[in-house]
Order: C-alpha cells, then structure tokens, then sequence
C-alpha cells in the first residue's frame, strides 16, 4: 500500500519506519528541511532503541522516503497520516493549528479517493473538523478516520510491530476496510483491531493515559501517607500489587509522570470536561498530585541541606523523563534541578541519552559528565531521578568514595535500603520515612 506520513516527530517517524518495514511504500513529508536531510542520511532526531537501523534498512531498500512536498506526497499515496504536533496552550487544549494547516493541504492536493487518518493524539470532534475543512477545497470521496497511537518512548517499535490492540474510528466502511489490511500483518497474534465510530475512538486516547495518570499519581499519594504515618511504600505496594484486579503496571512510587503524552493529554481531558460543564475531580487531583510530586522530593533535600543551598554541589543520575528515550519534554528533572539552581546549588548531571535535548534547556547552568562516576567527585549528594539500566546495580563503594557525602535521594526507589545502610549511606526514598 502507498502511504504518506505527514510529520516526522516521535510519531510519525515510527509509524512511517514500521510501515515501510512491513512492505508499504512510504513518504515521510516534513516542512523542516534541514531535519529531512538529516533523516535521508540515517541521522535521526530521537533516541528510541532500534529505530535508527529500521530506518536505515527501509531507506536503503527504497520502501521509506523523506520529502518536503506534501502535494505529491498526498497525490501518490492512497492513505495519508496527519502526524504532527498538537502542542498545549495555555488553558490546557490541545492546539489544533497544525493539524488543521495540514487538513487544508491534503483537501488541496487530493486527486482521487483518500483515507486521511488523524494519528496525532486530538480532542473529540477533531475529524468532524479535518472533514470541514478539506471538503472546502475538493469534491473528490475521501474518509477521515481516527487512529489513536499508543506507543511507550523506550518501547514504540515493539508496541507498533506487535500491538496489544489497535483502535480504528471510522464512519466508512470502505475506509474501515483498507485500514484493517494496512494493520493486519501487525495483527498475526490475534490482538484485536477494535473498531467504533471517530469520536469514541478520539475518547480513548485520552481516557486511556488519564487513566494510567491517575495510577500513578494515587500509588504517590499513598507513598506521602506511608511517609507520614511509618509505613513502607515499597511493601505496601507489593501488598497491593498481588490483587490480580490491581495489578502491577504503572503503580510505581516517584516523581510523577512525565513526557509528551501524561501531562498534556491530561490537561487536555480537563479542558474538554471544563467546555463541555462536566466535572472531573479524579483527573484533576492527578494532575495537581502529579505537580506537587517533584516537590515533595525537593524538600527532602532541602530538610538535609537548608533552604539555601550555596556552596552545594549535587550529582544527578538521569535527565531525561523515563529511560530509553532522550525526550525532556515535562522531565522531572527539569523541575528539580531549577529549584536547586534557584537556591545557589551546583549541579553536575550524567543521562547516556538525553544531553542533546537537555542543553538548549539548562544550556551552562549545569555541568555535563562523560560517565556516571565522573560527576560524583565533592558532591555532596546524589540523585537518581531516572532509572536507566546502568544505575540499577552500581558498585556503591565507588560512589562513596567519590561523594563528600554518603548520601543518595532516590527519586524512584531503585536501591536496597538495607545494603545501603549497611555500607553506611544516608539514603532518601519516596513513600518511605527518614
């Protein structure tokens, strides 16, 4: 099948890869030149594990490709992706300028029948929209469908070669149909293609992350209560885990959710409640526990060191939101070390990916190490605050070593607490009493 992907951002870089890897001619159209001529040479704008050597392979093998016209793009393909960026406002909507930008593009390319698919994440109504807008510069059949992604940064090769389900809103079966041939050899393993009308299907999206937000921001409020009273967070959570109705995803105590998806597609389920005069105080207290979860975490360094903080130093361990990903986007991280750097702190940081996107963040602010151990040297604390691989079983007698302090804030709960005492450190958990 011919397909266009309109948008190489995170989304549409791999839905465009992963169908060209399954035998579809693909264009991926984007308006920054200097980025499409860094992908054509297999320099890609993402760390995600196993990407750069899809693209490089479907490159090669002539079944991807990287253009800035769009026209052509639309008029040879026979499905065309709208991929890219719905980015927050200000009162927490998701801002639809772009999708609808291209919305008019595509209604004025289009040459014959088309499935135009909304795979940027948008709120409901968005096709109705998409529809209006290209109607207005052609006559020619097409259907808007809405396609939902659901791929975890770290993982979105894997979770589109083999997804857990597949949802498809579309309001045409004829477009219902092409889309599940394009899907099906996604589909060998019998996970479901689910498919309903267009605005169920934009619901989803949102529903599904809101919800994820919400485990995770209630497993936190627990973990503030265990601090309170005495409890421990980490055999709570165990306790918990095992009722097969609970489970264990998502149900990690730490600082909070970040990235692109949690944050902005929250605040935009907010804002769709608030329009439409329903209210909505599960998902809003998520997003406000979610807020006051990285300070929190602050104020157990501050009760250690002082509100002021000069003459500090302190070791991060990991900048970027999650590991496997090089993505900064609504880090906490990035609130962590502001509020450091506001009180006169020094901070040194090591992520293995995420320096790229960090910089034009913290720019000379903060020092950049070379390697984990590096960066240790006279500080007066360490801080893990992303769980990368390579600091799960670290040689702890080595950090002493290097540390002013053996001291260690561990904003996702990594470590053994007893092995650490043992060896002496002063060691911070979230949801555990000091």
């Amino acid at each position: 099948m011919k397909i266009c992907v309109i948008g190489t951002g995170y989304v549409g870089l791999v839905v465009g890869t992963c169908f060209a890897e399954t035998g579809n001619d693909v264009i991926c159209v984007d308006n920054n030149l200097e980025k499409l001529e860094k992908l054509k040479n297999g320099i890609i704008p993402i760390y995600e594990p196993g990407l750069e050597d899809l693209i490089k392979t479907n490159v090669k093998e002539g079944r991807l490709q990287f253009s800035s016209d769009l026209d052509n793009a639309v008029k040879v393909s026979q499905v065309c992706f709208i991929a890219v960026g719905t980015p927050q406002g200000e009162d927490g909507s998701a801002d639809l300028q772009y999708v609808l930008n291209v919305a008019e593009s595509i209604g004025k390319a289009i040459n014959g029948y088309k499935v135009i698919v909304d795979k940027s994440t948008v709120p409901v109504g968005t096709a109705e929209k998409v529809t209006e807008i290209i109607r207005k510069y052609t006559s020619c059949p097409f259907d808007v469908v809405s396609n939902p992604e659901f791929l975890k940064q770290g993982a979105a090769v894997e979770d589109f070669m083999r997804p857990d389900r597949v949802v498809i809103g579309a309001d045409s079966e004829k477009a219902l149909e092409i889309m599940k041939n394009l899907y099906a050899p996604l589909v060998k393993n019998q996970n479901p293609i689910i498919t309903m009308d267009t605005k169920s299907a934009e619901m989803v999206k949102y529903a599904s992350n809101s919800f994820l937000a919400v485990k995770i921001s209630y497993i936190n409020e627990i973990a503030n209560i265990c601090e309170k009273v005495g409890a421990d967070i980490n055999k709570v959570r165990l306790g918990m885990c095992a009722d097969t109705r609970i489970g264990t995803k998502f149900l990690y105590p730490g600082l909070g959710y970040g990235g692109s998806c949690f944050p902005k597609d929250v605040k935009a389920l907010i804002k769709t409640a608030v329009d439409n005069d329903c209210d909505c105080k599960i998902i809003k207290s998520a997003d406000e526990t979610n807020r006051k979860q990285r300070q929190i975490f602050v104020q157990k360094i501050l009760n250690k060191f002082g509100e002021d903080l000069s003459g500090k130093t302190f070791a991060v361990w990991g900048l970027a939101f999650k590991p496997k990903t090089n993505d900064m986007r609504e880090a906490p991280s990035i609130t962590i070390i502001n509020a450091l750097l506001e009180r006169g702190a020094t901070v040194k940081a090591y992520d293995p990916k995420a320096y790229d996107c960090a910089k034009p963040i913290f720019g000379s602010r903060i020092e950049y190490g070379e390697s984990s151990y590096s960066i240790l040297n006279g500080a007066d604390a360490l801080l893990l605050l992303t769980e990368w691989n390579e600091f799960r079983t670290p040689d702890f007698e080595k950090i002493k070593s290097l540390l002013k302090n053996a001291i260690i804030f561990d904003g996702r709960n990594q470590y053994d607490e007893k092995q650490l005492f043992e060896e002496g450190f002063e060691y911070y958990q979230v949801g555990k009493g000091e």
